[in-house]
Order: structure tokens, then sequence, then C-alpha cells
């Protein structure tokens, strides 16, 4: 594919699929919290120990594969990709690989986040990167992919 011929997705198409993405997510943890008393284990103790941030991580990250997993793998979209109409490419600009888009572009970061302060400076550096000339968050840089109109 002419990776030169690919427009890239605009920074708002790009905030929107990503806000579309987060709220669904959203949506279907929080009943999840509430049902298996994580809520009201976080007010009673004042916050969640280790062992249920890491089981929280890894729920969120099984309803993220739920939700986006056969996407990626086929289109390099998620379900706010579709909706805006954009892809993930590689920089000749064809599909990536899946452990690639998934490991590098979602799960390094995903990881990184959990780290109190640290992760919070790093998901700020991450998205301040798509003001750079190539409309490229810090996690496409590290995965070797690009955001395009689909």
């Amino acid at each position: 594919m002419d990776a030169e011929n690919l427009p890239l997705a605009s920074r708002t198409h790009r905030f929107v699929g990503a806000l579309i993405d987060t709220t669904l997510a959203v949506a279907i943890m929080v009943p999840i919290m509430f049902m298996t008393g994580v809520f009201q284990q976080s007010l009673e103790s004042g916050g969640m120990s280790i062992g249920l941030q890491v089981v929280l991580f890894v729920a969120g990250w099984l309803v993220f594969l739920a939700l986006n997993g056969y996407l990626l793998f086929t289109k390099g979209q998620t379900i706010g990709k579709v909706a805006m109409k954009t892809k993930i490419v590689d920089l000749d600009g064809n599909l990536p690989n899946f452990g690639k888009i998934l490991v590098l572009r979602y799960l390094a970061l995903g990881a990184i986040a959990q780290i109190p302060i640290l992760g919070a400076l790093a998901s700020l550096i991450n998205a301040l990167f798509i003001f750079g000339k190539e409309r490229r968050c810090l996690h496409d840089y590290m995965a070797g992919t690009r955001v395009v109109d689909a």
C-alpha cells in the first residue's frame, strides 16, 4: 500500500474515537465494579489493595479485547475508530501485527498508567505527542504505527 497517499486522521477524529472506546469500557466496568463490591470495599478501606488493582487491570483488558480484539486483528480498528472512520496502520500503510498493536500500542502505556504520579505524567505526555507534525501519540511511535482515515 502507498503510505504517502493515506491521509492522517484528524486530531478531533482520534479524540472522539478514543472517547467512544473509553465510554464503552467504563459503561461495562462500572457495573462490574458495583456488582463485585469493589466500590464498597474501596470506600470502607480508603482505597484498593494492589491485588484488587491488578484484578481490575486484567478485567479491563479482557473487556477491551472482548469489545475490540476482532476489529483490531482484522482491520486495525476499535469500535471508536470504526465510528470515526479511522484505522491503525504501520508506517508502510499496512495492517500492523496484532501482537505489536496490543503490546506496544496499548498494553505498555496502560501498565505504566497504573503507577502513581509517573502513570499520570506518561499518559499526559502520550496524549500531547498528538500535536506534533505527524499527529502520532507516543504509543504510535512505540508501536511504529499511525492512524489514518479508513
